[in-house]
């Protein structure tokens, strides 16, 4: 499976989102906030209260996938 095949737009949700929100819940969020269709191939990206998390949901014409990314934390002033 190859990811992320003709990605013809990439949305940020402007504000974080509750983590405990999956498939539908994001969904939801890209209808109804984001006024934009969850299936148009776009990859939908959201962020957690910290911004140490990502989320990425996009739809892949067989469904829609979820990708979580936990961020590492940025150490400072070692090389």
């Amino acid at each position: 499976m190859k990811m992320f095949v003709d990605v013809n737009a990439i949305y940020l949700h402007p504000a974080p989102v509750d983590f405990r929100k999956s498939i539908n819940g994001l969904s939801l969020i890209v209808e109804q906030q984001m006024s934009l269709s969850p299936f148009s191939g776009a990859l939908f990206v959201f962020c957690n209260q910290k911004k140490d998390k990502l989320k990425v949901l996009y739809w892949d014409n067989s469904g829609f996938c979820l990708w979580y990314k936990r961020l590492a934390p940025i150490n400072r002033g070692i090389n």
